[in-house]
C-alpha cells in the first residue's frame, strides 16, 4: 500500500489570511456523502539537506525558532521560492547560503508532509556528499538566519539526542533516521519526479508570493 493522490471536488474556497510565506485557506468539498469544510495552511513547500563528510559527521545549523521559543539543532533547509522551482537547485542554494558548502554527490533521501492534517507543506530531503567549503559569512544573512552557526556533529551524537528527546527538528529527525534505516544504494536521483508536489501545484495548494 502506498499514498494515493485524490482530486475531490471543491465547491467553495476562500482565502482567510495571507502572510509573507503562507496563507490560510477555507475549502468546502465532498467526501463520499458528506460535505466538509476545512481550514488549512497553504505553504510554499521546502527542501532540506542531510550533508555528511567522510567521517560520518553531519553538517548542522543552530537557529532560533520563535513559535517554540528555542534554538534548534537543524539541518540546512529553505523554502522553494516559486511553484516550479527545481528542488535540487533550491537545495544547492540553501546549502551554500546557510553553511558555505557545495556538494558533488546528491540524491533524494525522502519526501514528507510536515502536518498533512492542517498544512499543505511538502518537504524533499536530499542526501549530499563530497562537500567543499566555499566560505561562509553570517553577516550576509538577516533576521533569525543572522545567528546561524554551521557545525559538524557526529551522527552518533545526533541519534542519541533523538532517543533522549533532545533533538526535535522534524527534518533533522527524519533525515537522520532515514539515513540509518534505508538502503542507500536504492535512493532516487537528485532530479527524481515529485508527484505529490506536482499535485499540490495543480490543485492550487502551493502558496505564491
Amino acid at each position: 500500500m502506498i499514498d494515493q493522490i485524490r482530486k475531490l471536488p471543491v465547491s467553495r474556497t476562500s482565502v482567510e489570511y495571507t502572510g509573507k510565506i503562507w496563507a490560510i485557506i477555507k475549502d468546502t468539498f465532498k467526501l463520499g456523502d458528506h460535505e466538509l469544510t476545512r481550514d488549512y495552511l497553504q505553504h510554499m513547500g521546502a527542501v532540506a539537506i542531510l550533508a555528511l563528510n567522510e567521517n560520518e559527521e553531519v553538517l548542522t545549523i543552530h537557529q532560533y525558532r520563535h513559535p517554540v521559543g528555542a534554538n534548534l539543532v537543524e539541518i540546512p533547509a529553505g523554502l522553494l521560492d516559486f511553484p516550479n522551482e527545481s528542488p535540487i537547485e533550491a537545495a544547492k542554494r540553501e546549502l551554500l547560503e546557510e553553511t558555505g558548502y557545495t556538494a558533488q554527490n546528491w540524491s533524494v533521501l525522502c519526501d514528507f508532509c510536515t502536518s498533512p492534517g492542517s498544512s499543505s507543506e511538502a518537504v524533499r530531503i536530499f542526501l549530499a556528499r563530497d562537500l567543499t567549503f566555499q566560505g561562509f559569512d553570517a553577516s550576509n544573512l538577516d533576521a533569525e538566519e543572522s545567528e546561524l552557526e554551521p557545525r559538524w556533529l557526529p551522527i552518533s551524537i545526533l541519534l542519541d539526542a533523538i532517543v533522549s528527546g533532545d533533538l526535535a527538528s522534524p527534518t533533522a529527525v527524519l533525515a537522520l533516521t532515514a539515513y540509518k534505516s534505508l538502503d542507500l544504494d536504492k535512493l532516487r536521483p537528485a532530479d527524481a519526479a515529485w508527484p505529490l508536489r506536482e499535485h499540490l501545484i495543480a490543485t492550487n495548494r502551493v502558496f505564491e508570493q
